[in-house]
């Protein structure tokens, strides 16, 4: 055994029972060495041996491995190897470079994989059977190169729109959330259900306060333009709960929408006004998975105090129910006072509440989820258009401003008085002649912001001659719009003063002045710059909806067209009777029998109406109290035959009746100018 050892030790060739040579390649080998595996275990030490001692009996030399091995003697190379001899062998000779190609060895005993007795394609075979396997296992294998994986990186799609604006998740829904939030689908199912008016406060005060418990566990503040796009908000849910027309609550309804989005949101600039406005749309899925994660977690969690929860509640209830209708069956008043408080629920009404259950429900995890992690719409980035040169820009902006000073100088001498020769000359009337250029107008104001809007886009941008430039000839086509507005309004106010006043004009009206509001904003942020314009113009927005509901449109209409009749002017009672409850004061104002047959209709609706008083606007429960003291009376065809008379009269003046009111008849005229 000791004469096999030293022969080994020694390096003379053809020693029997040589152990395999153990050491670790050098960090300067080539990859395919620092990526051999280690052979491990007794047989593939024996495996490594064979190949390790053919090679030191053609070299003459101690062959190298990159692996360790385990064997009944000392072993040589620049690691370590430990066996059951005489004790510990180590050196410290540095593993030689022998054997990998590029080397002067005539051998040929090392193989491509670098390790010393591997055969490869072409090298030494150690006269064993079958293929030559790598030892090394496929987890010791060299990684894929770094460009495959910048490749496979490179193929992955790029995240959406939404990926990329939303935050993280949410932190776990609170208890106070939920509860807020089913307390605004119980509110809905209970209160919206019979009608609009104070239940949608209650229902939006639930939802609120979703938002601010979730806002509050994730870590938001409560800053100033949220205070206000919320304050406006609920501000606009009060006009449903005062007039009793469903046009201007309808809009308010969805700007109240809009402004709470919009406080949820926190948006800035013009992609956050516009995205975030109906944004909330895009939580709703999101919401309804976060809040019933937070259910399922609480019910796994306290299945006991759920348990109680529910029996408290159920006896409650029943003890509610039965001393409730006992008190009621003993006291009729005290039967009325709670048919009064408590909601009509019916069942063939059921599937309706179950519905606004779920859309309460829904609507407030909605708005808690997004004030808990909202959209970054303002990470959406418009970048201005590339910038024209000064010529190229300025020209066709400073024509169409001498265009509109033409325009507008004969506008100024029409409106000081010169009506008189305008339509001696044209062969119109004041009515027809207003009527012709109020929806052209219109148009024109609505193109002018648009050709603002790119104008400011592709604007020269060099320097302060440039900005000065831009706001110069701007500002003089923002002046010159202005005065177009005005023009719109007056033909307008001679149009309504000739045929009288209806819900199109008025609407149409208000949305002329609210272009003149855009136009003035856009002047003074060209000034103090346009930093606050976006959501400047989205309050303006709120606070024309929010004033078009509080003036009573239905009831402008009526006292317009009653104080017409007063200078004895043709009034149409046919479409009068069709207003809402809002118009019940000006028109008991009315002379019989014009009076009776307009509020007759609407007397005969709140008649039919059991709405309860949640559901009841100011406007209906004033219009009540003036009919309980004077009911109109019925005058059947008596009615009809005013109306007739109406037109009879008109005809009888050389003017035919168009919507209602009459019009002059001037042959082929705009069809977009009927209004």
């Amino acid at each position: 055994m000791s004469d096999h050892a030293s022969e080994a030790a020694s390096g003379r060739p053809g020693a029997p029972g040589t152990p395999p040579e153990t050491g670790e390649a050098e960090p300067s080998r080539s990859r395919a060495v620092a990526g051999a595996g280690r052979a491990e275990g007794p047989e593939a030490a024996r495996d490594a041996g064979q190949p390790a001692a053919s090679a030191r009996s053609r070299s003459g030399a101690p062959a190298q491995g990159s692996g360790s091995g385990e064997g009944p003697g000392p072993a040589e190379g620049s690691g370590s190897a430990q066996g059951p001899g005489p004790g510990p062998a180590q050196s410290s000779v540095p593993a030689r470079r022998e054997g990998i190609p590029g080397n002067d060895d005539p051998s040929g005993a090392t193989g491509p994989s670098g390790e010393a007795g591997s055969d490869g394609p072409g090298g030494a075979h150690d006269g064993r059977t079958g293929p030559d396997v790598s030892t090394a296992p496929a987890h010791r294998k060299a990684p894929p190169p770094p460009a495959a994986s910048r490749q496979r990186r490179a193929q992955q799609p790029p995240p959406g729109l939404l990926t990329r604006l939303r935050p993280p998740g949410p932190p776990p829904i609170t208890a106070a959330t939920l509860c807020s939030a089913l307390a605004a689908g119980l509110l809905s199912a209970l209160l919206l259900g019979d009608g609009l008016g104070l239940n949608l406060l209650f229902v939006a005060v639930a939802a609120a306060l979703a938002a601010y418990f979730a806002a509050r566990a994730a870590g938001r503040r409560l800053r100033p333009w949220t205070a206000v796009w919320a304050v406006g908000g609920l501000a606009l849910l009060a006009v449903p709960a005062l007039r009793d027309a469903g046009w201007p609550s309808f809009l308010a309804l969805v700007s109240a929408l809009a402004l709470g989005s919009l406080a949820l949101h926190g948006s800035r600039g013009w992609p956050g006004v516009l995205f975030g406005s109906w944004g909330l749309c895009a939580s709703v899925s999101r919401g309804v998975r976060w809040g019933w994660r937070g259910v399922r977690d609480r019910a796994d969690d306290s299945r006991g105090r759920v348990r109680t929860a529910a029996r408290t509640t159920g006896v409650a209830v029943v003890l509610l129910v039965v001393f409730g209708a006992l008190f009621a069956s003993a006291d009729p008043a005290f039967a009325d006072l709670l048919s009064g408080l408590t909601p009509d629920l019916g069942i063939g009404d059921s599937p309706w509440r179950a519905v606004l259950f779920v859309l309460g429900l829904f609507g407030a995890l909605a708005a808690a989820h997004t004030a808990a992690a909202p959209v970054r719409w303002d990470g959406m980035t418009v970048r201005p258009g590339p910038a024209r040169k000064r010529a190229e820009w300025a020209v066709p902006l400073i024509v169409l401003d001498l265009l509109f000073a033409l325009f507008v100088g004969f506008q100024l001498v029409v409106l000081l008085g010169g009506y008189d020769k305008v339509l001696e000359e044209t062969g119109l009337t004041r009515s027809a002649y207003a009527r012709q250029g109020f929806w052209q107008l219109l148009w024109a104001t609505v193109l002018t912001l648009v050709v603002i809007a790119l104008a400011r886009r592709w604007a020269p941008r060099g320097g302060r001659h440039d900005r000065t430039l831009v706001r110069s000839v701007l500002g003089v086509l923002c002046v010159l719009t202005l005065v177009v507005v005005a023009s719109a309004l007056r033909r307008m106010d001679l149009y309504v003063e000739a045929f009288g006043l209806t819900r199109l004009r008025i609407s149409v009206a208000a949305v002329e002045l609210w272009l003149g509001v855009v136009l003035v904003l856009i002047l003074v942020a060209g000034v103090f710059g346009a930093r606050l314009l976006p959501r400047a113009v989205a309050v303006s927005a709120a606070a024309c909806v929010l004033a078009f509901g509080l003036v009573s449109p239905d009831g402008l209409i009526a006292e317009q067209n009653v104080h017409r009749y007063q200078e004895r002017k043709a009034i149409d009672i046919d479409y009068l009777r069709e207003l809402s409850a809002d118009a019940v004061p000006a028109l008991d104002t009315l002379p019989e029998p014009l009076r009776s047959c307009a509020l007759e209709r609407i007397q005969r609706k709140l008649a039919t109406s059991d709405a309860p008083w949640y559901a009841t606007s100011w406007g209906e429960a004033r219009a009540r109290d003036v009919l309980a003291a004077n009911p109109a009376e019925p005058h059947g065809t008596e009615c009809y035959s005013l109306g007739r008379s109406v037109d009879e009269q008109a005809d009888e003046r050389g003017i035919h009746e168009e919507g209602g009111y009459p019009r002059e008849d001037h042959g082929s005229e705009d069809p977009s100018a009927s209004y």
